[in-house]
């Protein structure tokens, strides 16, 4: 296994969990019992279900019913919904009156029944996921019983697409059931041959089988634009699993050679990212193009066990010995790259395998030693988030409450209400799971309310709905108003913060104020009474009448904020005497502080809608914030240290008192004064145990540059905490007159691993399931426009040529190795293997 380190930096929990700390959520997935009358009339255009006419249940028929409620779950995951159907006894329809009907499921694609199935086919889940699957991916895979068949669609898809074939010993087995799931993912992008014929796969395979085994080969057709060239073919020699498969297909799309001209220690291929090592070929001008045919030779030998990049010798500065020719790097982070000295490709060949033979080995070892604790926990998960969803699986969620849109009813409901909020999620998805139980408590809360609707769009069902609102990640909320632009939720995720957007995002911001005594009233919070219970700062921008550019640009300023606080607008004749009543020249911002009972004004210097929105943002922030998982972003983009006082409870007035002090005076711009509860945000304790070697006792004020240097500083615990002995403290440290406790790493806080782009991976397998979208967990052929901002160097993979021809012309056996490698480039970002898709 590849060895994992330890990267959290403290900082980052808090950044972490703002990602995790949201409810969590899961639908119940019990099977769906309806009358004939409820099961016709609920059938939609393209949408599939698997559906069971059931009389008065035998014994007979009991274990069949368990097996087809076991696949309500994993149907669902395609958009496959799992129906019984109770017949009446006196029904004598079509499906109900049959005889026979016991002995039958039906699958249907809207109104129209594609397949009929004996239950004795579908014997258990795999079986149910696998046939189903199998009778809607009709033209994505292809059953092909003979070699002559066979050779006939590889003829017709040379030159345009590539051929995933697959044997299985039996119909309905779990490597059915994978090879079925992969295709509905790589449908379109490669075709799928199926078969059971032992024959047929004799005549694909180069070795002795008994056909007893499933087996998986992918035919490199694309490349043959010769008719009269057989399709090279690569077989996969892992076991048959939905995971193994889409790492092989992934293998096998990635480029064979690939140049590199970057130091080789950042570069990042997809065999890196999924285990396996990467083969440097080291080059020179001089012998570029031979270099170029042992690199594709060594390609295609090592295919599906290793990457090849050529390397540049002459393009970089490399520290390596000149007659090396050879270097080895592996997926393991800190394992310095192994510059070699050899003599020919069998060499490099056997290197590999040598290489991949000790991992298994280790891996066996390794999972015999921790058998026995993954089997004690089998239900955590890496994922914070997944875990949660994992782990309240069966909770059931009252989602009656939101309305269900799809195509055809979209738009008809915007027109309904005056508001409508509008979650766009993806069933599948964990984050779009937890939200959607924060957006049930939210309809909770709501319910009841007049001119307020809460909506859902399942975006797996109904993609063209969510790429025609521009729903270009997941989960997201709108809000929809009429005669108004859709207004798009950017903040956190729980049910308080939604609440609050959803309500605000009610009035008008900015609020025209009409007269000196509305003005009042709105600074007093009289005027939005009912929404006090979602905002504690009023904010008010007065002008004179002739500031018309400054009162637009506030009005633009407004329209950006709109949602998350309440703007009001006034610019009457009696503006100046607001303007002497606070002692603010105009252009000036009022904030009313309610729960202060305060008015604080600040004179309106920049005047770009972007600035004004910035400047009331920074106003809002509090001057002693209690720091938590939803906040510290704000206050971190500050870019100061944090003088942070770390509490188990709710601090006294004296502490109180004293942070507010050091807040508020005339240092209060070269740090933040904050505090932090463990009780309420326990990753704090986390953070002191990595900021400290044992924790201290509490409360306990740290001095944490972050920003700068990474050094923590303690406040000495028999000194009391005042506004003098902290700010001489701080003096010391500065000058470096105190030790600090810890340096933290100043290592970039980047996500352990890249993000899988499942959108990218989802291909259509029927019109209807187009998906427009994309973000999410690095894939290869991911937009080269985003990932080349991140990239230090530039990046060139190129497919090889015509693999047949060039690499049959390659270097043979005993092939002088010497003075060779390429000009790929890397990202600065550190390689993991992937422990899940």
């Amino acid at each position: 296994m590849s060895s994992k380190r330890n990267r959290w930096a403290p900082g980052f929990s808090f950044l972490l969990l703002c990602s995790c700390c949201m409810s969590s959520a899961r639908n119940a997935n019990a099977l769906l019992e309806l009358s004939p009358q409820e099961y016709f009339s609920s059938l939609r255009p393209g949408k599939a279900s698997l559906v069971y006419f059931s009389h008065d249940v035998s014994p007979g028929v009991s274990p069949f019913l368990e097996q087809i409620e076991s696949s309500v779950e994993p149907l669902q995951d395609y958009g496959i919904s799992v129906v019984k159907v109770n017949c009446p006894k006196e029904d004598v329809s079509r499906y109900c009156g049959k005889q026979n009907t016991l002995l039958k499921a039906y699958l249907f694609r809207g109104n129209i029944l594609l397949r009929e199935f004996p239950t004795d086919a579908l014997f258990n889940v795999n079986a149910i996921v696998a046939n189903v699957l199998f009778a809607l991916l009709f033209n994505e895979v292809k059953y092909i019983a003979s070699p002559v068949d066979h050779q006939n669609l590889e003829n017709s898809l040379k030159g345009r697409l590539n051929v995933v074939f697959a044997y299985v010993p039996a119909i309905g087995t779990a490597e059915h059931r994978a090879v079925m799931e992969t295709a509905f993912v790589y449908g379109t992008a490669h075709q799928f041959i199926l078969t059971t014929e032992v024959l047929l796969l004799k005549s694909v395979s180069t070795e002795d089988t008994d056909g007893l085994s499933a087996q998986l080969f992918f035919c490199h057709c694309k490349r043959v634009m010769d008719p009269t060239q057989p399709c090279r073919r690569t077989p996969m020699e892992q076991p048959l699993s939905t995971l193994n498969i889409h790492k092989y297909l992934k293998l096998m799309e990635a480029p064979i050679v690939t140049e590199v001209a970057a130091d080789p220690e950042k570069v990042s291929t997809v065999h890196l990212q999924l285990g396996l090592p990467l083969v440097f070929i080291l080059s020179q001008k001089e012998t570029y193009e031979a270099d170029r045919r042992t690199a594709e030779f060594v390609a295609w030998q090592l295919l599906g066990r290793a990457g090849v990049a050529l390397l540049a010798r002459d393009s970089l500065g490399l520290n390596v010995l000149l007659q090396s020719n050879v270097a080895l790097k592996t997926a393991e982070e800190g394992v310095p790259i192994k510059y070699l000295v050899l003599e020919d490709t069998d060499e490099i060949i056997a290197l590999v395998e040598n290489k991949l033979k000790g991992e298994q080995f280790q891996e066996y070892e390794e999972e015999e030693d921790e058998e026995e604790k993954e089997n004690s926990d089998k239900d955590v998960q890496d994922d914070q988030v997944v875990e949660a969803i994992h782990r309240d699986r069966k909770r059931e969620l009252p989602l009656d409450l939101i309305r269900t849109l799809t195509e055809e009813t979209f738009h008809g409901a915007l027109t309904e209400t005056g508001h409508t909020a509008v979650l766009f999620y993806t069933s599948w998805e964990a984050v779009s799971l937890a939200t959607l139980q924060s957006y049930v408590e939210v309809a909770m809360e709501l319910k009841g309310t007049s001119g307020v609707s809460l909506a859902r769009v399942n975006c797996w069902d109904w993609p063209g709905v969510c790429a025609k609102q521009n729903v270009t990640q997941f989960p997201v909320v709108k809000i929809y108003e009429k005669g108004e632009r859709p207004l798009t939720y950017s903040g956190m995720l729980g049910t308080e913060d939604l609440l609050r957007f959803i309500m605000l995002s009610r009035v008008s911001c900015p609020l025209k104020l009409a007269s000196v005594a509305a003005v009042e009233g709105y600074l007093r919070g009289e005027l939005l009474a009912e929404l006090s219970p979602y905002h504690t700062t009023s904010v008010l921008g007065l002008f004179t009448p002739s500031m018309k550019e400054a009162r637009e640009a506030f009005i633009e300023a407004g329209a950006i904020l709109k949602g998350y606080i309440t703007t009001g607008l006034y610019y009457g004749d009696d503006a100046l005497v607001l303007s002497s009543k606070y002692n603010v020249p105009l252009p000036a911002l009022l904030f009313a502080r309610h729960e202060e009972r305060s008015i604080d004004p600040v004179l309106l210097s920049r005047l770009t809608p972007q600035e004004i929105a910035q400047t009331i943002r920074y106003q809002l922030l509090e001057t002693f914030p209690e720091i938590t998982v939803e906040n510290l972003p704000t206050y971190w983009s500050l870019g100061r240290p944090l003088l942070i006082l770390f509490s188990d409870s709710d601090l006294g007035p004296r502490d109180r008192n004293e942070m507010l002090r050091l807040g508020r005076g005339s240092d209060r711009e070269a740090f933040l004064a904050c505090w932090l509860n463990l009780q309420r945000t326990p990753v704090g304790l986390g953070i002191l145990k990595a900021y400290f070697s044992t924790p201290p006792p509490l409360p306990l004020l740290a001095w944490v540059n972050l920003h700068a240097g990474g050094e923590v500083f303690a406040f000495p615990p028999d000194q009391p905490v005042t506004q003098s002995n902290v700010l001489s403290w701080l003096e010391k440290c500065r000058a470096g007159l105190q030790l600090p406790s810890t340096t933290l790493s100043d290592a970039p806080w980047t996500p352990p691993l890249p993000a899988y782009n499942f959108l990218r991976m989802m291909e259509s397998t029927l019109p209807e399931f187009t998906l427009h979208t994309a973000y999410g967990r690095g894939d290869p052929t991911g937009p080269r426009q985003a990932e080349a901002a991140e990239e230090k160097a530039p990046v060139r993979e190129e497919q090889a040529e015509e693999p047949r021809a060039e690499a049959e012309k390659g270097p043979p056996p005993g092939r002088d190795l010497r003075g060779t490698v390429p000009r790929l480039v890397g990202r600065e970002r550190h390689v993991k293997r992937h422990a899940e898709l």
